[in-house]
C-alpha cells in the first residue's frame, strides 16, 4: 500500500472538486466581535460565520476562568511577553496583573523585545504602561536593545536571591566576561539617560510603516517597533530573501512555521535609528520590484 499515494491522490481530488479547504488567516482582537482583521484581503471584515455563538471568545476573563479552577492554596504563574516578537501585539500588562492579583499568582514578564526601546529610561513596555512595580518577575536581555549579550530578571530581593540559590539554569551558566559586563553597564546607563535612539526608532518605524504602506505592500498591523510584511506562503517567503539579498543587496530572514503559524508566512522587518531615508526608499523599492517579479498579493 502506497500510502503517501493515497493521500496525495485524495487531496489532489478534493483541489479538482473545489472542496479542498483553505484556512482562513483570521486575527481577532478583544472587543471587535464580529469583526476581525482577514489577512487574505488586508482588511477588517465582519464574520458572520463563526461558531462562537454568543461571543463568549471575547469575554479574552480567559485568564480569570483558568485561574479560577486552581485550588487558592495552589502557587500559580502567569507568564507573558510585553512585545511579540512576530506580530508586534503589545499586551495590556496592568490588566493581567490585576487578574492575577486576584487569584493570588504571580506575574512573569518577558520584556526582551521592548528593554531599552520604550519607558523614559528604556525601562521596557511596563514602564511605558506606568505598571513597571507591577509584574513579580521582569526578564530582559543585554542583546537586542543593549547589543551586548547576556539576559537577567529582576524582582524583590527575596526571590532574586531564590533564583540565585535553586535555579539550576543559573548556578550552572557561566559568568559573563568583564568586558562584556563593562559594555553592557555602558549602555545600559547611556539609555537611562538619553531619550534620543528611542525618539529616532519610534520615528524610524512609523516612516517604515507609512511608506510601505503609500507602496501597496501588505505591511501588517503593529502598534511596535516590529513591522511584519505578509507573504503567506513559504516558499514565496524564501524566495522574496533571496531576491532582496541577490538583486537588491537586502538582506531580510524568512518567517516561517513553527516561528508562526502556516499560512502566515512573513518578512520581519525591525528599523533601526540607523537606517536612512535613503535605506528606507531603497527598500521599499526592492520589495515592490520582488513583489512584482514573484506576483506576491499586495495590500488591499
Amino acid at each position: 500500500m502506497d500510502y503517501e499515494g493515497f493521500f496525495k491522490d485524495r487531496l489532489d481530488m478534493l483541489r479538482a472538486e473545489g472542496r479542498y479547504r483553505v484556512f482562513a488567516d483570521l486575527e481577532r482582537c478583544c472587543g471587535r466581535f464580529p469583526r476581525a482583521f482577514d489577512h487574505r484581503v488586508d482588511a477588517e471584515v465582519t464574520v458572520w460565520c463563526s461558531n462562537d455563538y454568543l461571543g463568549m471568545g471575547q469575554h479574552l476573563d480567559d485568564l480569570a476562568r483558568l485561574l479560577d479552577r486552581v485550588p487558592a492554596e495552589r502557587p500559580k504563574l502567569v507568564c507573558f511577553e510585553s512585545v511579540y516578537s512576530m506580530d508586534g501585539d503589545i499586551a495590556p500588562i496592568g490588566k493581567l496583573c490585576d487578574v492575577a492579583d486576584r487569584f493570588g499568582a504571580m506575574t512573569y514578564i518577558d520584556e526582551v523585545h521592548a528593554v531599552g526601546l520604550y519607558g523614559a529610561r528604556g525601562g521596557g513596555m511596563a514602564e511605558r504602561q506606568g505598571v513597571m512595580h507591577r509584574p513579580s518577575v521582569i526578564q530582559g536581555t543585554l542583546g537586542k536593545a543593549f547589543g551586548v549579550i547576556g539576559g537577567y530578571i529582576a524582582g524583590s530581593a527575596a526571590l532574586v536571591d531564590f533564583v540565585r540559590s535553586h535555579a539550576p539554569g543559573f548556578i550552572f551558566t557561566t559568568s559573563l566576561p568583564p568586558a562584556l559586563a563593562a559594555g553592557a553597564l555602558a549602555s545600559i546607563r547611556h539609555l537611562k539617560e538619553s531619550s534620543v535612539e528611542r525618539d529616532r526608532h519610534q520615528e524610524r518605524a512609523a516612516t517604515l510603516k507609512r511608506r510601505l504602506a503609500e507602496a501597496g505592500l501588505p505591511v501588517m498591523p503593529s502598534p511596535s517597533h516590529i513591522v511584519p510584511v505578509m507573504v503567506g506562503e513559504p516558499g514565496l517567503c524564501k524566495a522574496a530573501c533571496d531576491e532582496l539579498l541577490h538583486r537588491h543587496r537586502v538582506y531580510v530572514q524568512p518567517i516561517n512555521y513553527p516561528t508562526v503559524p502556516r499560512g502566515t508566512e512573513r518578512l520581519r522587518l525591525t528599523p533601526s535609528p540607523l537606517h536612512s531615508d535613503a535605506d528606507i526608499e531603497a527598500l521599499v523599492t526592492a520589495l515592490a520590484d520582488v513583489w512584482t517579479r514573484l506576483t506576491l498579493r499586495r495590500a488591499a
